[in-house]
């Protein structure tokens, strides 16, 4: 039922759009339905439920993330390990190809490692 809206008020302007159509919504897995006022009511609460559930849900994940930053963690993908000898290569002047060959990076890769050469971070 959660998956049906993203928030509480997208549930009850789908609930409130089929109910004006004459159809009922009926939750199989649990036998909630819309029908009548008290179905509309437990679905909304429900819905008001979810929402704050993932709301909380994505409070502690920040939570770890910041946590786990402040410990160390790095996040993101690790680096090819053929990047440092690519940068090296590249100092001196080596062609693309020959880069290319010797550390096994990818021509995407090669061009952002020089693309950062030319504009260091500051």
């Amino acid at each position: 039922m959660d998956r049906m809206g993203r928030n509480t008020a997208d549930m009850i302007h789908i609930v409130d759009a089929c109910y004006k159509k004459g159809i009922a919504i009926r939750f199989l897995e649990n036998g909630l339905s819309t029908e009548g006022t008290m179905g509309k009511m437990v679905i909304q609460i429900l819905a008001a439920v979810a929402e704050a559930e993932c709301e909380r849900i994505l409070e502690r994940t920040n939570e770890g993330s910041v946590a786990a930053m402040a410990s160390g963690v790095k996040f993101g993908r690790k680096l090819h390990s053929g990047t440092s000898s690519a940068l090296v290569l590249i100092e001196q002047g080596e062609q693309r190809k020959n880069v290319i060959a010797k550390t096994g990076i990818s021509r995407a890769t090669y061009f952002r490692l020089k693309r950062k050469q030319l504009k260091p971070e500051t």
